[in-house]
Order: structure tokens, then C-alpha cells, then sequence
């Protein structure tokens, strides 16, 4: 190997120098971050807990639409049977008076057999 003689072929040579220690140091920083395991799983589980915590939201989101829909649904059903009812009571009044003599009948009868006599 020759002997750079003038002071611009040195210059090129220690600037040349410079710039492989340079990519050397970053090689061996980002081969240190990748055999350094707990720092990777570090990062890797709070990638997962943000995307969880996205997710979470997102579905909060659209429950929400999803019940404000149901209730102004229910809101309008209640509504037509409110006039349904206004219009023809005496059906729905037999319908309450039945399940009334249902219940009382189950009743009697559960007494009677949870009674020693």
C-alpha cells in the first residue's frame, strides 16, 4: 500500500476515515437496539395497548350510535302503541287481567306446596 504524498489525498483519506467510523457507530447502535429483547417488548406491548385503546374507543363509538338509534326506534314503537292502547283499552285490560289470575294461581299453588299441612 502506497503513502498518500500530497496534503489533498490525506484530507480525502481522513474524511473517508471519518464517515466509515461514522456508519460503524450507527451498525452498532441499531445491532445493540435489536439484541436488546426487553426494550423491544416494551415497545411492542404499548404499540398493542394504543391499538387496544383505539379499538376500545372505536367500538365505544358505535354502541353508542348503535343505542341512540335502538332508543329513538323504541321512542317511535312506544309511541304507535300509545294510541293503539288510547284507541281499544278493554284487549289490553283482559290481557293484564289474565296475567294478574296467573300469577296469583302459581302463588296459591307454590304456597300450598311449600306448606307442611
Amino acid at each position: 500500500m502506497a503513502i498518500p504524498r500530497s496534503g489533498d489525498e490525506q484530507q480525502l483519506l481522513r474524511e473517508q476515515i471519518a464517515r466509515t467510523r461514522a456508519e460503524l457507530g450507527n451498525t452498532v447502535e441499531a445491532l445493540a437496539a435489536k439484541a436488546d429483547v426487553k426494550a423491544r417488548a416494551k415497545d411492542a406491548a404499548a404499540q398493542a395497548a394504543e391499538r387496544a385503546k383505539g379499538a376500545a374507543a372505536d367500538a365505544a363509538g358505535r354502541a353508542k350510535g348503535a343505542a341512540a338509534g335502538a332508543a329513538r326506534s323504541l321512542a317511535g314503537t312506544v309511541s304507535d302503541k300509545t294510541v293503539v292502547v288510547r284507541r281499544r283499552p278493554l284487549p289490553l285490560a283482559a290481557i293484564g287481567a289474565a296475567l294478574v289470575a296467573v300469577l296469583v294461581v302459581l302463588a296459591v299453588r307454590r304456597r300450598a306446596r311449600s306448606s307442611p299441612w
